[in-house]
């Protein structure tokens, strides 16, 4: 039976662990022009040094104006590649795995001037009303995914994760709540994201799965379910997503964290119902900060993969420190093995 340190494999993929850094935006970080600093360096290479198994770097803009503020990582530049082919190349010296994760804030960019979206509804009174997007422009974006996704595979990433939840563009299009569009894209809720899908799979070597992440349920009123989430995935799913990473939220108050009822693995049995509709591997997450908690979550089989946000945020050695309480198999780094003396 897998366990959290058992490694894991899915086509040209192999992982040392199930343990996965997922995205998360280090807003107060200035990345000029969308390139990523020696913060972002650190930041990634201290977590491969820390023991995890795959590292997705943050939300990373297509455009410039899908960043959720104009401090975010950007990669819609060629000039772009060399800063993140460092963090990768940082990343891959010690034993881990990187991949990238892609997106477009749509009407949630607070700094576009104006931002868009499938139709002209703003995210909330604190937001800019944002302008419907034109059929031409929705095809323009399409390919600066797929542009997006052909500097990831020259900076030498092992995956990319398209960005389809808490609220940005491709969860914008595919909930009833914010695509009110007459065309094509209106009528489909599913095929901007499909097209996306199919257009990042046009660049990926063959064998580099694609990963998605989806928001499986809305907290608010009239918010889509695990079953609808799954209906449109089963699309993504066929035009080309491999691995889906189970989330929730982000189109009301409640964001990506639950709000203040969420309890550690609130998200477990959201990821294991998808699991079960789609067919598909996952990856669990949502305050799994617990060693036995994020342990229990591969033993059960409700997930194939677990990421730990806010735990690696506090600790960038939790995939070692949780091998060492849980007697799982970890290589110490040399210079940190007097650290992590031998349990009797």
């Amino acid at each position: 039976m897998a366990d959290l340190f058992t490694p894991y494999n899915f086509k040209n993929l192999t992982l040392r662990n199930r343990i996965v850094m997922p995205p998360m935006c280090q807003y107060s970080v200035q990345a000029e022009d969308g390139t990523p600093n020696d913060w972002h360096y650190v930041h990634y290479v201290s977590r491969a040094v820390g023991g995890a198994g795959l590292i997705i770097i943050e939300m990373t803009g297509v455009h410039p104006d899908g960043r959720i503020s104009n401090q975010d990582t950007g990669i819609w530049s060629d000039e772009h590649i060399p800063a993140y082919r460092r963090i990768v190349d940082g990343v891959h010296s010690h034993g881990a795995k990187i991949g990238i994760q892609l997106g477009h804030a749509g009407r949630k960019a607070q700094d576009a001037e104006p931002s868009v979206a499938p139709s002209a509804i703003a995210f909330s009174s604190r937001y800019k009303m944002p302008r419907a997007l034109t059929g031409s422009e929705i095809e323009e974006l399409i390919q600066a995914y797929k542009e997006g996704a052909r500097r990831a595979v020259e900076a030498g990433f092992d995956t990319v994760e398209i960005h389809g939840a808490h609220g940005y563009l491709i969860h914008q299009f595919h909930s009833p709540l914010t695509n009110r569009r007459d065309d094509e894209y209106g009528v489909d809720p599913a095929l901007f994201g499909e097209r996306v899908v199919q257009a990042v799979k046009e660049v990926l070597p063959e064998g580099m799965p694609l990963l998605m992440r989806v928001s499986a349920k809305e907290y608010v009123d009239g918010g889509y379910d695990v079953e609808y989430c799954a209906s449109i995935s089963q699309r993504y799913k066929d035009a080309g997503v491999d691995i889906f990473h189970i989330t929730s939220g982000g189109e009301g108050p409640i964001g990506s964290d639950g709000g203040p009822k969420a309890v550690p693995g609130y998200q477990v049995e959201m990821a294991a119902d998808f699991k079960r509709l789609v067919q598909t591997p996952v990856i669990a997450v949502g305050l799994l900060d617990d060693y036995e908690a994020a342990q229990n979550v591969v033993l059960s089989g409700k997930a194939d993969l677990v990421a730990v946000g806010r735990g690696m945020l506090r600790d960038p050695y939790w995939a070692l420190h949780a091998a060492y309480e849980l007697g799982g198999e970890q290589k110490v780094p040399k210079a940190y093995e007097r650290g992590f003396p031998k349990k009797n």
